[in-house]
């Protein structure tokens, strides 16, 4: 029998941690209150309408395909272009000096990325790759800025998607910093469920494997091996086709995240 894993945590006033756990507390309470996501993965997307979408445009966007693991763009590569997901995820890997990577986030439909190009962005400062088959759009730096000068309404809408990612992506940093990694786990599983306020199950397709869910969660395989088992015995979640299909992520592993 596999021991239980050690947790490494974070030592922090008990002060701080009271005002912090009280806000969180208050923030989760809204949440609740206007039908957003225990998990934050459902925090206020914004729905776009796709032949409307591209109809604000003249020129300069082109349909893109990509495989799973095909890379989007790379870090370095020059920042001409801005890309809408339509269908699919992509994870936002970032490689230091040293050569380490780690992972920054993960978006998917209806989000938008690479669009620090419009911010005057010479070159990448990540790369961007598909998790699983992707459907975007992409469409250059210059058409972007004009649509977004003449078109007020494009413009309203592409604030609000950026906002709701920076939300999202905030919510990841503080789950990094601040929750165990069984409780991570637990949350980007949700998250990649689609797990909502429709508080269905979904699954997660395609599957994806341990040592990338060890990346984004930030911690070893062996942990995620551990949880992953843990989950499965208390039926939070399934495998189909006896680990060789798509994983199955049930509502009730909302329960890792709440509890103390």
């Amino acid at each position: 029998m596999s021991p239980t894993p050690r947790e490494e945590t974070l030592h922090l006033s008990p002060q701080f941690l009271h005002s912090f756990k009280r806000k969180r507390a208050a923030n989760k309470e809204i949440g609740q209150k206007t039908g957003s996501s225990p998990s934050g993965s459902q925090r206020g997307k914004t729905a776009i309408g796709l032949t409307d979408f591209r109809a604000r445009f003249k020129s300069g966007i082109t349909n893109l395909s990509c495989k799973a693991k095909e890379t989007v763009f790379s870090q370095g590569d020059p920042s001409d272009r801005i890309f809408f997901i339509q269908k699919g995820k992509v994870k936002l890997t970032v490689i230091s000096t040293r050569g380490r990577e780690a992972i920054v986030g993960v978006l998917g439909a209806n989000e938008f990325v690479g669009e620090q190009c419009l911010a005057g962005q010479m070159f990448r400062e990540m790369t961007v790759t598909a998790v699983e088959d992707c459907s975007l759009l992409r469409i250059e730096r210059e058409e972007m800025l004009r649509s977004l000068r003449e078109d007020s309404e494009l413009s309203m809408t592409f604030v609000s998607c950026l906002l709701s990612q920076n939300l999202h992506l905030l919510d990841e940093l503080v789950d990094h910093f601040f929750n165990h990694s069984e409780k991570r786990l637990a949350r980007l599983l949700l998250s990649q469920a689609h797990y909502g306020k429709d508080r269905k199950t979904e699954e997660v397709i395609p599957k994806i494997d341990q040592e990338t869910l060890a990346e984004m969660v930030g911690t070893t395989r062996g942990r995620i091996s551990f949880f992953m088992n843990k989950f499965r015995k208390q039926g939070f979640i399934d495998y189909e086709n006896d680990y060789k299909g798509s994983l199955r992520v049930h509502s009730s592993l909302l329960h890792v995240i709440l509890r103390d």
